[in-house]
């Protein structure tokens, strides 16, 4: 059996209004590799130092599917708003 795979991503939004554009095209590549938030926004504390205003943790079948959902022509199309509108740390990994 797979391991799952995750995004995490720690991100500071400077643009509110171009980063909604990012969500809603988004939208497209996580149904198409059945993503889930186990954390899309939300409070949070920042106990030992700025992290960025938002952060996402998304959940994918395997490490692999991680990877193609990123790669796919639908998420690159929706990645260029984010990197317009915000800067941060973006990682993928395999997890439990």
């Amino acid at each position: 059996m797979s391991k799952k795979g995750y995004w995490i991503a720690l991100i500071d939004v400077r643009d509110p209004e171009i980063y909604k554009q990012y969500i809603e095209a988004n939208a497209v590549a996580f149904a198409k590799y059945g993503a889930k938030f186990p954390v899309r926004a939300g409070r949070y504390t920042n106990p030992e130092g700025p992290t960025g205003n938002r952060h996402v943790v998304v959940e994918f079948e395997s490490y692999e599917t991680a990877i193609a959902c990123y790669e796919s022509p639908e998420y690159q199309a929706a990645s260029k708003y984010r990197l317009t509108a915000s800067t941060g740390h973006f990682v993928i990994v395999e997890g439990a």
